[in-house]
């Protein structure tokens, strides 16, 4: 296999959240290229969140587009990090769209109060904030989602196990005490992300998806740049299944315990925890548990 097959190969079983991951990267490089190298001062101005809202008019697409702007390599290396190990729990449980969209609407909701607060409050209790950049508030979306969802799982830092409701709580006591610190419109930012993920799991957990008209504009805009052809109908014969993840029971069998997870997580990523079959589910909550 040829290097830029086997680039292919790996980009291609990148999930959605290792993709937003991976476009972080290479706009943090381009950036840094433009200012180091080519001496163009403030390359990522384009993509920055305005403060004045009227500036925000004549760019309104970075309301998105600040989420994937950062100037200092510690910003981007916190935020990636936090966001690849959320990603894992995450994609276990949900749909990739459904990740994706608790992490944009985190995103437009953290930009929307930053405008909020730097366009209604009075100037004189706010620190000057030229612009708003980073996928803080994206990622604590996320964060604060799964947190809010399963408050009373345990993951393990460092030496001692701490229940999520602990974590997210902290976190969100952090960005209270930041709204008096120098980095206050980030803060603001944060707490807007993680209201906006606790919202949605506090919904979610009622049997409501706040964010399907989210997903349904994702499907649009990704209709528009996918060309299918048309396939004959098959008729599906509803049963167990005789495969597993794409291979025969015997062989998935004689694979070891590693491919196997990662053969049942690439399906995961691709199509959704729904997707697995009885068996399949069965197997990871085995394995789970061990």
């Amino acid at each position: 296999m040829s290097l830029s097959q086997d680039i292919q190969f790996k980009l291609k079983r990148l999930n959605a959240l290792e993709l937003i991951i991976l476009i972080n990267v290479v706009v943090f490089v381009i950036g840094f290229l433009m200012d180091r190298v080519f001496g163009v001062d403030d390359s990522l101005h384009w993509l920055k969140l305005p403060s004045d809202f009227f500036d925000f008019l004549y760019k309104p697409w970075t309301i998105i587009t600040y989420g994937f702007a950062h100037y200092g390599f510690f910003h981007i290396l916190f935020n990636l990090l936090v966001l690849y190990f959320v990603s894992r729990i995450v994609l276990n449980l949900f749909k990739p769209k459904m990740a994706l969209s608790i992490y944009f609407l985190g995103i437009i909701f953290g930009g929307l109060t930053f405008l909020l607060v730097y366009n209604v409050f009075p100037k004189s209790i706010l620190n000057p904030a030229i612009g708003l950049v980073g996928a803080s508030a994206g990622v604590r979306a996320l964060l604060i989602f799964i947190c809010a969802y399963m408050p009373n799982t345990e993951v393990r830092l460092a030496f001692w196990n701490i229940k999520l409701m602990y974590i997210g709580t902290a976190l969100v006591v952090i960005d209270v005490i930041g709204l008096f610190s120098t980095n206050q419109g980030g803060s603001v930012a944060h707490l807007g992300g993680s209201l906006l993920g606790y919202v949605y799991a506090m919904q979610l957990a009622k049997g409501t998806d706040i964010g399907t008209g989210f997903q349904k504009l994702m499907d649009w805009m990704e209709n528009l740049f996918t060309f299918k052809k048309q396939s004959p109908l098959k008729t599906v014969y509803k049963g167990k299944s005789s495969t597993v993840v794409g291979h025969t029971k015997t062989e998935f069998k004689e694979f070891n315990k590693q491919k196997q997870i990662d053969l049942i997580l690439d399906k995961i990523s691709k199509s959704g925890y729904e997707s697995l079959t009885k068996e399949e589910k069965e197997f990871l909550f085995k394995v789970g548990k061990e």
